[in-house]
């Protein structure tokens, strides 16, 4: 495999033939990497950290090192990261912690932008883009497909919902629904359905108006949020929604930190 003469590569890492390890790089010794990653310059993996296939790290990057937490003892946690993601420079990902389940988890075909942070037992799922400067604290959910945009804190314990679009400069502290277009304007609010990206993703014009009719029964009707969510609950038990309000319906439920209506 090409390493630069420059790069520290140590013994017990496993880097296939296919892999390219540019300059000034360090790779630990229980770093574990996929076929035809590349390594441009200036990386730093450590720690317990598999990574799958098609990986392209970009320079300043850190995977792996020991968490933000003063509760932390060099226990034997880890990092895992799917295949075919981008992650670009100045990027930062700790590996997780014994209470939070030990494990930092990213999946498939991410974007990561430069000077991102994922805290200790953050678990991102496939397709996401995290735009530049997001910072993402301790055990943080951000679900399939999501966006998370520039310069955004995200609250340990919070969960982003698959499809939502968070616009940049919005602090978030409280779940953020699935399909959702949220943003900051004097407080954070969600401004409604995320049309543009649902269509992008092939939902098809029967399901965004079950969502749109979910959605006003949230956002514009005069029930409380128990009260939105039982009805929209019974119109799904009677087959008038589909799965995806369904789904809404459930993250609702289960939302410990309360959503951004």
């Amino acid at each position: 495999m090409p390493v630069h003469p420059s790069s520290i590569v140590a013994p017990g890492a496993v880097i296939p033939e296919s892999c390219t390890v540019g300059p000034f790089c360090t790779v630990g010794p229980r770093v574990v990497l996929g076929e035809d990653c590349e390594l441009v310059s200036h990386v730093v993996l450590d720690g317990q950290l598999t990574l799958g296939n098609d990986n392209q790290i970009f320079p300043f990057t850190s995977l792996g090192c020991a968490p933000q937490d003063l509760k932390y003892g060099g226990e034997a946690t880890r990092l895992t990261i799917g295949g075919g993601n981008t992650i670009r420079e100045s990027v930062t990902v700790s590996r997780g912690t014994v209470g939070g389940g030990g494990e930092t988890r990213i999946g498939s075909g991410c974007l990561i932008m430069a000077y991102v942070h994922i805290g200790h037992d953050s678990h991102i799922g496939n397709g996401v883009i995290l735009a530049n400067a997001a910072t993402l604290a301790g055990h943080v959910t951000v679900e399939d497909y999501a966006v998370v945009g520039a310069l955004n804190p995200v609250h340990q314990h919070c969960t982003i919902g698959t499809y939502a679009y968070v616009g940049g400069g919005t602090t978030i502290t409280q779940d953020v629904l699935p399909y959702s277009l949220t943003s900051v304007r004097r407080e954070n609010r969600a401004f409604g359905l995320n049309r543009v990206g649902l269509e992008r993703r092939g939902f098809s014009p029967d399901e965004l108006k079950q969502l749109r009719a979910a959605y006003r029964l949230l956002q514009t009707s005069k029930l409380n949020t128990t009260q939105a969510l039982a009805a929209i609950q019974e119109r799904v038990a009677s087959g008038d929604f589909g799965e995806r309000v369904g789904y809404l319906a459930d993250f609702i439920a289960r939302s410990e930190r309360g959503i951004i209506k």
